[in-house]
This record gives C-alpha cells, sequence and structure tokens, in this order.
C-alpha cells in the first residue's frame, strides 16, 4: 500500500452561489464519502484550506500576499489516502464530492519517502 494526496481545485465559485442549506447539504455529503473512506482505512487525512496565504520566494526575501493562482487552479483542500497503486487512487477520487461543480478536479499524486526520492 501507498499514500496518494488528493489536492482538490477549483468549485469555490460555484460553491458560493448556493444557499446556506445547500452548502450544509454537500457538507454532509462530503463527510458521508470521507466517512466512508475512513470505515475502509483509506483516509489517512484531510481538512480544507483557507482562501488567504502568503507565497515565499529567495528564502523569505520576497513574501507576498497569495497564491495568485486562478480560480479554477485553486487548491480548496487536501485528502491523504491510501491505495495499493495509483489506478486505486484515481478509482477512489472519483467518488469525490467536488465534481459536483463545473470546472474541478482533483489532482492524485503518490507521496513518496525521502528514499523513494
Amino acid at each position: 500500500m501507498s499514500n496518494f494526496l488528493y489536492l482538490f481545485r477549483g468549485g469555490d465559485e460555484a460553491y458560493g452561489k448556493l444557499s446556506q442549506e445547500e452548502k450544509q447539504a454537500h457538507m454532509q455529503v462530503w463527510g458521508e464519502w470521507m466517512g466512508g473512506l475512513k470505515e475502509k482505512g483509506q483516509l489517512l487525512d484531510g481538512l480544507p484550506l483557507g482562501e488567504d496565504g502568503k507565497v515565499v520566494k529567495n528564502r523569505g526575501e520576497l513574501v507576498t500576499n497569495g497564491p495568485y493562482a486562478e480560480g479554477a487552479e485553486m487548491v480548496g483542500g487536501y485528502l491523504i489516502v491510501s491505495a495499493k497503486d495509483i489506478d486505486e487512487a484515481v478509482e477512489i477520487s472519483k467518488g469525490c464530492p467536488i465534481f459536483d461543480y463545473d470546472g474541478s478536479f482533483v489532482e492524485v499524486r503518490e507521496i513518496l519517502t525521502m528514499d523513494e526520492h
């Protein structure tokens, strides 16, 4: 088994247009999906990320407000899942509720150990 990072991108604009009740219902869908992964021992960690941040360049010589990615490129959260290989990790990601919004996607990346790098 290996660990994989899911980076969730986009969907914030469509989510922002939902009513409070729709947002709560969608968060329940996320909770059910993540709960299912946890029950199977596949969910290791994961949280949403705040909209604001800082970009640090040149060892701190330049610190700017950010990130400055376009809406569809903005990383909104992450999960770490356990899967036998990247193909299984991709299959697991297909059930992600982020796909309820147009233009959203999940980047699936294997987490390597330092000696694999």
